[in-house]
């Protein structure tokens, strides 16, 4: 039976209120519109440090863009309590090395999954490394994205680096709707591509085909 995660991470948020606990969250941030319902919704519940890994995103101009865009949101938006943001190393071999041999599969194939698994174990390993209570992502947001392969890893990475994952669906409940209307509110850059060269060869490619 497939896993509801959005009423996994409601039930994680009720018993935190039940408890009057308020824990801290490492949260891998792709971009700032995932970002910014996110945000919206967790910063209620957690103490919240983004971090920003994406070796995957090319060029570097795009990747510094997308970096400097978070740093604008996180000052721009009003938010129940300070949201810090640290920056990963960004060294795209990383990334075409997980990618070698993948490279001419569709979107949302094995590639993709190697992708989510590279940044969500520096996440986790980032979150072990300074005591943080939990860590997550934000790429569920996106209807692109594998929310229940993102889970999957995140339990896996999360056993190993005893450290917990927070369960989550961010799409759910209009999230992907609410992060559109936010990114407009804040006139956020809205990228056409995931972030890698493929896809941006696939956007490419869809824009082509409608002309």
């Amino acid at each position: 039976m497939k896993q509801n995660y959005s009423i996994c991470l409601e039930n994680t948020i009720k018993d935190l209120c039940e408890k009057k606990e308020r824990k801290t969250l490492l949260l891998h941030a792709c971009c700032a519109p995932c970002s910014s319902y996110v945000l919206e919704y967790l910063s209620q519940y957690f103490d919240i440090t983004l971090f920003f890994f994406n070796p995957n995103i090319a060029p570097e101009e795009e990747y510094r863009f997308r970096e400097q865009e978070l740093r604008r949101l996180i000052g721009d938006m009003p938010l129940p309590s300070k949201v810090k943001l640290l920056s990963g190393r960004y060294d795209p071999n990383e990334f075409y090395e997980i990618a070698r041999g993948k490279e001419e599969l569709d979107e949302g194939g094995a590639r993709c999954y190697d992708c989510y698994r590279l940044r969500l174990r520096e996440t986790a390993q980032k979150a072990k490394e300074l005591g943080f209570d939990y860590f997550c992502t934000t790429l569920s947001i996106s209807p692109y994205k594998n929310a229940e392969w993102l889970n999957s890893i995140g339990a896996e990475l999360a056993e190993e680096f005893d450290v917990r994952y927070l369960f989550s669906d961010f799409k759910k409940k209009n999230g992907y709707k609410r992060s559109c209307e936010l990114s407009e509110l804040y006139s956020l850059y809205r990228q056409d591509y995931c972030g890698c060269e493929f896809s941006k060869k696939a956007a490419e490619k869809r824009k082509n085909n409608d002309i």
